[in-house]
């Protein structure tokens, strides 16, 4: 029923990425935008909030069933799984309810891994995975914008609670904790006390999260010897698991869902004095978390992935490498992203308007809290011309036969162009650290620079020209932005140390790290 609605929704023009976490390995179900039936959104509103009451009423009769034997856990894991897969219609009381009841039964098949068969532990393992896949994805997709908050949270956010009159210091009473500087609204301050309680939530299931895999990794490894590995693949959730000998971790490559991957260097440095196996656990979700920052990190059209390698206790040991030989990573982004149309830039009626400049200059803000790469697109309409391409940060480039004040540049030649006919430049996170603006300027080779400077391969001069540009096609362009982040031990997302790496495009990530942990990309 869930899905029904979602399509019918996407069909009628609410773009499927603000209303929808698309489920691992799926494709995409909406690639460009059409026009919003206004109508269409609070249809889809109504029938979303009408069966996110049913689920949060049924979520109530799992809480006293008894957990007695292997079957018992498998059952009502694979129940819990089921109830909590349409992460769209999850209210905090569902959320919190799965999550406790799945965290119970991740304990008790703990404490029988040992006396069961591998297979039961497998199949109970599974469920319980989905399920705190879903519960954290759920509690996650309004704070990244991609699911709509529920009625019924927004009404149990704001009433008054039975404490109101004798606790004077609660946070529920708190306005200064809700407002919008001085906007202390009843609609503002409603809004946000209900953000308020999400992200409170968020907090709470990301830690009993990391406690489920925890004690599902531990039960899953009683049965594990070297040499084999435990998967589950499915469309909530996707975590390996691989018992190997250290020295089998050199250039390691683990293979997630679709391209996601993590690729080891030859050389790193392991924190650890044991020499004989340790445990690799790979997992991959379908939505990155918010975290605890308190700036945008971008990151609501990302998957989520990680890698932990655990010694036999189930500790994590840290991994080191250095720059010149990073962890590689490929992340996905949902299939759903809508990719920003290229833009026309018709440069040949102004030739003549701005005859003094040498260069058709365009300027870009990038002040970001995290660190960002800026991805350039060029379409030519003519695909015989060629291009000099230069750009500075935080002031206007300078080319002429007397100054070279640039931070950069590159010739676009026709034998650059990619199959689709397109020029692309990346200037990279490292690069872009600590600056606020970037002006890059463009101009048309004439037909002799084309033939002085494309057509020799190993050219180091630049071609220089004191006459003002004369365009005699128009381009198009597109810039995007990308980043790599991680979560920090307090749940905040990081740039530091990581750097985006040049594989990057519309669909994916590449990210090059010198550590592991949870990753995210930003777009």
């Amino acid at each position: 029923m869930n899905s029904e609605n979602v399509d019918k929704a996407i069909s009628k023009g609410i773009p499927a990425a603000t209303i929808s976490i698309s489920s691992l390995g799926s494709t995409s179900s909406q690639r460009t935008s059409i026009p919003l039936n206004a109508s269409a959104l609070i249809e889809y509103e109504k029938e979303l909030n009408s069966q996110a009451n049913v689920r949060d009423y049924l979520i109530t009769f799992t809480n006293n069933l008894a957990i007695t034997t292997s079957n018992s856990i498998k059952l009502q894991s694979a129940s819990l799984a089921q109830l909590t897969q349409s992460t769209n219609q999850l209210t905090r009381t569902t959320v919190m309810l799965a999550s406790n009841k799945c965290y119970e039964l991740s304990l008790a098949l703990h404490s029988m891994a040992k006396r069961i068969p591998y297979e039961d532990v497998q199949i109970a393992s599974n469920q319980l995975i989905r399920c705190a896949s879903n519960v954290l994805t759920a509690v996650n997709g309004p704070l990244q914008e991609r699911t709509s908050l529920l009625n019924l949270d927004l009404s149990r956010a704001n009433a008054l609670p039975t404490d109101y009159d004798t606790d004077l210091e609660a946070e529920w009473s708190n306005l200064n904790l809700f407002a919008n500087g001085n906007d202390f609204s009843i609609e503002t301050i409603e809004k946000n006390r209900n953000i308020y309680y999400q992200k409170q939530l968020a907090n709470e299931i990301t830690l009993q999260t990391n406690k489920i895999i925890s004690l599902l990794t531990s039960s899953l490894n009683i049965h594990l010897n070297i040499g084999q590995n435990s998967i589950m693949n499915r469309s909530e959730a996707f975590m390996s698991l691989e018992t190997i000998s250290i020295n089998s971790l050199s250039n390691k490559q683990i293979q997630q869902i679709g391209n996601a991957q993590f690729n080891i260097p030859s050389n790193f440095n392991l924190n650890t004095n044991n020499n004989s196996t340790i445990s690799i656990r790979s997992m991959m979700t379908p939505l990155a978390p918010f975290g605890n920052s308190k700036f945008q990190s971008n990151t609501n059209l990302s998957t989520s992935i990680s890698l932990s390698i655990l010694d036999k206790y189930g500790n994590e040991i840290s991994i080191e490498t250095n720059i010149n030989q990073p962890i590689q990573l490929i992340i996905p982004r949902d299939p759903n992203v809508i990719i920003p149309s290229m833009i026309v830039q018709n440069v040949t009626s102004i030739n003549s308007t701005l005859h003094n400049q040498l260069f058709y200059l365009n300027y870009i803000n990038i002040t970001n809290d995290l660190t960002i790469a800026v991805h350039f697109e060029i379409h030519p309409l003519n695909i015989s011309l060629a291009y000099l391409f230069i750009y500075k940060f935080d002031q206007t480039p300078l080319l002429n036969s007397s100054t070279n004040f640039i931070d950069g540049w590159i010739l676009f030649c026709p034998s650059n162009l990619t199959n689709e006919s397109i020029y692309t430049y990346l200037i990279n996170n490292q690069q872009t650290f600590g600056h606020q603006s970037l002006i890059f300027g463009l101009r048309e080779l004439n037909s002799t620079e084309i033939i002085d400077f494309c057509s020799n391969s190993s050219y180091t001069n630049l071609p220089i020209t004191d006459e003002g540009f004369n365009f005699t096609s128009n381009y198009e362009l597109r810039i995007y932005t990308s980043g790599c982040y991680y979560l920090d031990s307090n749940n905040n997302w990081k740039s530091d140390g990581l750097i985006v790496g040049s594989l990057t495009n519309h669909y994916e990530t590449e990210c090059l790290a010198t550590h592991l942990t949870t990753f995210a990309g930003g777009f």
